[in-house]
């Protein structure tokens, strides 16, 4: 489907007026199935980075289902597309199950929705995934338009060399027992590990990520944005770096934990052991390191002893 005559495309903001055209013009003649959902990548902060493609489809579309109606009426109008509210469904992690057969039921009557997060690319970190399984479960299309993404983002500025193999892990628990365990883990991970986190949890992760000591950590503070940071530094030098400055400890977070350099060993089990004794009671460090590395608990807790009194 083409967009309508550019004398008709709704602009409501000039800056973005030559933009709708040329997606309009690059976009327009491409075909798009009906009765298919459309997974569009939003920008993460610059607005500049939406795709011609984004914009066109979400012109075409017959409605959009989206993780929050109001941010993404402002993003919406922010690039010059008018929608009313009544072509945007709420579809966000409390009620995607219910809303997926929602948007289910407009692709059977031959519909095309599209589906958009608060910002990035959906179902990765944020709400879609569910989506997108109903949709295929359902027999229906699911069709991909990529862009934005604090994933690759942060990957790409990281200046990882060697094994370009990496894990995207998100966001660690909230619960500083299970966020030990869960970086005692990530010690033993021999590859670049992507996280995310939020600004009133960042030194508390931080925290976390310092008992890794030398592996190199590469903070992405703001990216894309206006004041967007991005360092590299020890593991160990993390909790010092944020509170240098209060300002960096605002906005959101993507870091890439560097894999392990060349010809270090990843973590044995005693480096666990260590690790979750930095911050939690010896009990409760040698039964999370027994279910990490399945060794036995007696055996560890003798060893938890030496290393304490050593």
């Amino acid at each position: 489907m083409s967009l309508p005559a550019t004398e008709s495309v709704p602009i409501g903001k000039p800056s973005f007026q030559h933009a709708l055209e040329a997606a309009r013009a690059a976009a327009g003649g491409q075909h798009y199935p009906s009765g298919a959902l459309y997974v569009v990548a939003t920008p993460i902060g610059n607005l500049a980075d939406i795709t011609l493609r984004a914009l066109h489809v979400l012109l075409m579309v017959d409605a959009i289902a989206c993780e929050d109606t109001r941010h993404t009426q402002h993003l919406l109008r922010a690039v010059g597309i008018q929608r009313s509210g009544s072509e945007l469904i709420a579809l966000h992690e409390h009620n995607e199950i219910e809303a997926a057969q929602a948007v289910i039921a407009r692709l059977q009557e031959g519909q095309r929705v599209a589906y958009v997060s608060d910002a990035g690319t959906p179902a990765v970190s944020d709400p879609g995934a569910r989506l997108v399984a109903a949709v295929h479960a359902a027999g229906l299309r699911a069709i991909p338009l990529p862009g934005a993404s604090s994933v690759t983002c942060a990957l790409s500025a990281a200046g990882i060399t060697g094994d370009p193999g990496f894990v995207f892990t998100g966001f660690l628990p909230s619960k500083q027992g299970e966020r030990m365990s869960a970086v005692a883990e990530l010690a033993r991970e021999p590859r670049a590990v992507v996280l995310l986190e939020a600004p009133h949890r960042i030194a508390a992760l931080a925290d976390a990520l310092a008992t890794l000591e030398e592996r190199l950590v590469t903070v992405g503070r703001e990216l894309t944005k206006q004041f967007e940071q991005i360092a590299t530094m020890a593991c160990a030098a993390l909790p010092a770096w944020l509170a240098a400055d209060p300002q960096r400890l605002r906005g959101e977070f993507a870091l890439v934990l560097h894999p392990h350099e060349a010809g270090a060993a990843p973590s044995d089990d005693d480096r666990v052991l260590r690790l979750l004794m930095a911050e939690l009671p010896l009990k409760t460090a040698v039964k999370l390191t027994a279910e990490i590395t399945g060794q036995a608990r007696n055996a560890l807790y003798e060893r938890a002893l030496k290393q304490r009194d050593g």
